[in-house]
């Protein structure tokens, strides 16, 4: 979808006035800067990958996610 174009002014203004912006902004181009993803590889034993596995499917989450939760909750002392 092609965002509807209008001035800076304009758009500030609908903003401040809580109307709807939605149509003047290009959702494909849109960035959070800071939490642009990347990718990391790591390697993990047979093993480790099992259990990571098995605790995943208990929770009913995939393994990916599994790891994210964790680290997250480390890296927020949550751990």
């Amino acid at each position: 979808m092609t965002a509807k174009t209008i001035s800076a002014e304009a758009f500030d203004a609908r903003f401040e006035s809580g109307e709807d912006i939605g149509d003047h902004i290009d959702w494909s181009t849109a960035r959070r800067p800071g939490l642009e993803k990347r990718r990391v590889n790591v390697d993990f034993t047979d093993q480790m990958v099992r259990r990571l596995d098995i605790e995943a499917q208990r929770r009913g989450v995939t393994r990916q996610s599994l790891i994210k939760i964790w680290i997250a909750d480390r890296l927020n002392g949550v751990a």
